[in-house]
């Protein structure tokens, strides 16, 4: 069952979907001659495009706790202090026991801003997600970290050109508050040579906006502009302390603006997210989940609630941020913003389905299947993870989870 309550048969070749038809027809889906075909049975289920998870630390899934009950920048520094101690070995064990999360809880592809890029793509392919990692610059104003860091984001480019699996590499920028101008520069201009994502921290916190007020008499957003650094390659993060002027440039740059409401509303940032302003003028609106040291878990679905029902409140108005708007930002906003052509159900685009069971409580309203799912189901419900066209997740099962568990244990304890 599609997520308008038709029933329909999924056809599946490869990676890609192939038909959607009728249930129980056969329409033009003759398999090539000589090519077995496996037919499962999803009576009493529901077929989702996978979610796209657009901002996201990964191997912060070994960090929960770290900060907890801090203001935003006591919370960060207490973050840069375990960060300190990282390494390789921590961030693929940490991306690895992240994926068997995002796969419980229904992500397909995840837009990563953290550190060892090659280890956590290795990690992702390993578990069949799809990844899109990023080399992240943060010099704090000094020249000669910059010189260090633009030399290790060259390599680490050189090294994705030869990543298996079709993983994507993008430049992150940690934030106008800790890189330098300069740097900055660098970084977008090396991304756009090289036709590359940027991937940035943007108008988080009003001491943010405060600060860069007070430095370039400029707005976060605004000051960007003025580097030149807007467009649809560009993938802010957070975009919650925004002005008119603000929301009027990212939308004609068409900006993709990720809201991350949990870890927003749990490190007291704000929550006045101004969806429906950024949507009209042009902006394309993603959700994400943010680091589990922010947000404390990777669960796109929960997002999705927390996002509809913290707009609706602060607005007054039950019909903010409908259920058709909500599957956009989890789905195809996402792949259109990384340029996957996945995020629906529909012949030609890419295999990313999750099924999900529909008999239980959650779903016995003759209701919306939809508005069951998000506002009255969770993650358990979804039973199988389709990836790429391959079971990811079938029957509630990872492979390897307690494996990686067990090592991401080990490699905490080396840690913190």
């Amino acid at each position: 069952m599609l997520p308008d309550a038709s029933l329909a048969d999924i056809h599946i070749e490869g990676e890609t979907i192939r038909a959607v038809v009728p249930a129980g027809g056969t329409g033009d889906v003759a398999s090539p001659a000589g090519c077995p075909v496996t037919a499962i049975d999803c009576t009493g289920k529901m077929a989702m495009p996978g979610f796209v998870n657009m901002h996201t630390h990964a191997a912060m899934s070994l960090m929960r706790g770290v900060g907890e009950d801090v203001l935003f920048h006591r919370w960060l520094d207490r973050i840069w202090n375990v960060e300190s101690k990282i390494d390789a070995e921590y961030v693929y064990w940490g991306t690895k026991a992240a994926c068997v999360e995002m796969l419980r809880t229904g992500t397909t592809l995840f837009n990563d801003h953290y550190w060892y890029a090659s280890a956590a793509h290795r990690a992702a392919v390993e578990m069949g997600i799809r990844p899109v990692e990023s080399y992240v610059f943060l010099d704090r104003f000094d020249e000669n970290a910059a010189a260090v860091q633009k030399e290790r984001c060259i390599k680490a480019y050189e090294e994705s050109e030869g990543w298996p699996g079709r993983g994507m590499f993008t430049v992150g920028i940690h934030s106008i508050y800790s890189v330098s101008e300069k740097t900055m520069l660098w970084a977008a201009d090396f991304a756009r040579r090289h036709g590359l994502r940027i991937h940035i921290h943007l108008s988080e916190t009003k001491k943010e906006v405060d600060d860069c007020m007070a430095a370039h008499g400029m707005s976060p957003v605004e000051y960007l502009d003025s580097l030149g650094m807007l467009g649809p390659d560009l993938i802010a993060a957070h975009t919650l302390w925004l002005s008119e002027h603000d929301v009027e440039l990212l939308g004609a740059n068409h900006v993709n603006c990720v809201h991350n409401i949990n870890s927003n509303l749990k490190l007291a940032s704000g929550y006045r997210f101004l969806y429906n302003e950024l949507k009209a003028a042009g902006a394309n609106v993603c959700i994400g989940t943010d680091g589990c040291a922010s947000s404390n878990n990777l669960d796109i679905l929960e997002a999705l609630k927390t996002a509809a029902m913290v707009q609706k409140a602060w607005r007054g108005d039950p019909s903010a941020m409908p259920l058709g708007d909500l599957v956009e930002m989890a789905t195809v906003n996402g792949a259109r913003a990384l340029g996957y052509d996945t995020g629906v159900i529909a012949p030609g685009k890419d295999a990313d389905i999750l099924i999900i069971d529909t008999l239980n409580t959650f779903f016995l309203s003759p209701g919306s299947p939809l508005a069951n799912l998000v506002y009255s189901a969770h993650s358990s419900c979804i039973e199988s993870v389709i990836c790429k066209g391959r079971f990811v997740m079938r029957d509630g099962i990872v492979p390897g989870e307690q494996e990686i568990l067990s090592e991401a244990r080990k490699t905490l304890s080396k840690i913190i």
